[in-house]
């Protein structure tokens, strides 16, 4: 059977580590796991209570909580931008805690990892992420991290996809959250 994850990306940037982070994880996947990366994060306005409904809901919302639905897991890969997550991150988080309590990130195992230009790879980023993650519902797989230091030096030359040490590090991720994860229709 097949897990679904869907990876959500902090950064916004093309170019970024981070994204290149996402394109390791999708192209060494386990063979029984989908990675599915939703691109729209910046289409997506902060979350105000007073649109989330069934008029005003915005449609990059609606389809962030579609897609979000049909997966089994997620996966969030984070720089850490002044100490914390990246806005376009948190915003996504709340965005799928609603209705509380059913959100679609309710009893979903979810994962942080990521890398940052410092020695500690983002580490207080992801403890943000894992922590907002929590409150949200999802079921936040605490030995699944990955936080990867000194990225532009490390990937000036090569791409994450390359680095056997990072992709032998996300397959176990990837391999973490599928054995916390019930796939959709079981």
């Amino acid at each position: 059977m097949t897990t679904t994850v869907l990876t959500l990306v902090g950064s916004l940037r093309e170019g970024s580590i981070n994204r290149q982070l996402a394109e390791a994880a999708a192209e060494h996947a386990p063979e029984s796991v989908d990675v599915l990366t939703f691109d729209g994060l910046a289409d997506i306005p902060f979350y105000n209570e007073d649109i989330d409904n069934d008029v005003d809901r915005p449609a990059s919302a609606e389809k962030l909580r579609t897609v979000a639905g049909n997966a089994d897991a997620f996966l969030l890969v984070s720089p850490e931008y002044n100490g914390t997550m990246p806005a376009v991150l948190k915003n996504a988080i709340d965005w799928l805690s609603r209705p509380f309590g059913a959100g679609a990130l309710s009893s979903k195992p979810a994962a942080v990892i990521g890398s940052a230009f410092g020695q500690y790879g983002g580490v207080w980023a992801h403890d943000e992420a894992r922590r907002a993650l929590g409150v949200a519902g999802a079921l936040v797989v605490e030995d699944a991290k990955l936080s990867i230091g000194g990225s532009i030096t490390r990937f000036a030359e090569l791409h994450p996809k390359d680095d056997a040490e990072v992709v032998g590090q996300v397959t176990d991720v990837l391999e973490a959250l599928a054995g916390a994860a019930t796939p959709a229709g079981v």
